[in-house]
């Protein structure tokens, strides 16, 4: 089972939520999709809907043209246990984690049967205080999203996962709009998460652009997590919330190299001087704007920078004014420290 570092490299998550649509092919062709752009994971959500839900439970958007209810439509979204173990093995086939997001104590068991590289516990579930013991006790990292949350309500489930025993925690930034505009990504919350809970952080998106999860790398986020549709044309809640497989290449390839970059912090006085010869090539000296005799006095006007580097720097055009020529010099023809007496400073 592979093992997810968040602090090793930043771990980017591919969502396929319900986006299968019920359809268990289509499930494992998220997974050959998202395997194919580089990411790290892929992640389901395991609804079984007596566990989860009332018969009664309300839509939030009606889209459905097959189910009357909410709870029927959660009942056509389950997979057998068979289901889900052929999911996971073609999962790490591909050399992904396979993750899911519980939603019911029956999926937690059911997916600890399976087997998890880590668990996601969605925004709805930070106050579910069965479902947060229920997997912290299995020992397995967990990634908590808080797209509902206040920070009382993070506090107590962070607690409770740690007192029971949870595996490393990463705390997601999330706001559960589908779409999520701009100006409610919260990006400003990834660093009060890191400090408040002494962990990892890293965003839960769903603004159906690739910006904020690069965004939140440069910020220092570990964990991106994105839903993931196939075509813009597919059918489905998530779709306006979610990247094609190919921005999730593009995503994947540039949270690379952000994270590359900021491994490798850079010392600009240690640059300079592997750079000295380039300082030369490109850097400029003082040179004479035209003929000038022996004795003269140098003023502001006597002098221009030019390239290439190599004599008296322009920095010190102050420091040799009033100086005078030991030499005659032709036009262009760059100042050396040989070539002038300094004047005396009063």
């Amino acid at each position: 089972m592979k093992v997810l570092d968040w602090n090793r490299n930043v771990i980017v998550v591919g969502e396929v939520g319900q986006a299968h649509d019920g359809s268990l092919g289509t499930a494992h062709a998220f997974i050959d999709a998202i395997a194919d752009a580089g990411a790290d994971a892929v992640k389901f959500q395991t609804h079984i809907a007596a566990a989860e839900s009332r018969t009664d439970e309300p839509w939030r958007v009606n889209f459905s043209y097959q189910d009357d209810t909410r709870y029927e439509y959660w009942k056509r979204m389950e997979f057998t246990a068979q289901g889900w173990a052929g999911l996971r093995r073609h999962t790490e086939d591909r050399g992904l984690a396979f993750l899911s997001s519980p939603f019911s104590l029956e999926a937690v068991e059911l997916l600890r049967r399976v087997g998890v590289a880590a668990w996601k516990v969605a925004s709805g579930e930070v106050t579910n205080v069965q479902l947060l013991e229920a997997v912290a006790r299995t020992g397995r990292p967990v990634m908590l999203s808080s797209g509902m949350s206040s920070w009382a309500e993070l506090d107590g489930a962070v607690e409770r996962l740690r007192g029971a025993g949870a595996g490393p925690l990463a705390v997601l930034q999330c706001t559960s709009a589908y779409p999520t505009a701009p100006d409610r990504l919260g990006l400003n919350v990834l660093g009060r998460i890191r400090e408040r809970y002494d962990c990892p952080t890293g965003l839960s998106d769903h603004s159906g652009t690739i910006y904020p999860s690069l965004a939140s790398v440069a910020l220092g986020g570990r964990v991106v997590e994105v839903h993931v549709t196939l075509s813009r044309e597919m059918f489905g809640p998530d779709v306006p919330a979610s990247v094609t497989s190919d921005e999730l290449r593009t995503l994947v390839d540039g949270v690379r190299y952000i994270d590359a970059a900021l491994a490798a912090p850079v010392d600009k006085d240690a640059v300079a001087v592997e750079l000295a010869p380039l300082r030369t090539i490109f850097g400029r000296s003082l040179v004479v704007r035209r003929p000038l005799p022996a004795g003269h006095v140098l003023t502001a006007g006597d002098l221009s920078a030019k390239k290439p580097g190599g004599g008296i720097p322009p920095e010190r055009l102050e420091e040799i004014l009033g100086s005078r020529l030991r030499r005659a010099l032709h036009a262009d023809e760059p100042l050396c420290d040989r070539d002038i007496e300094t004047a005396p400073r009063a």
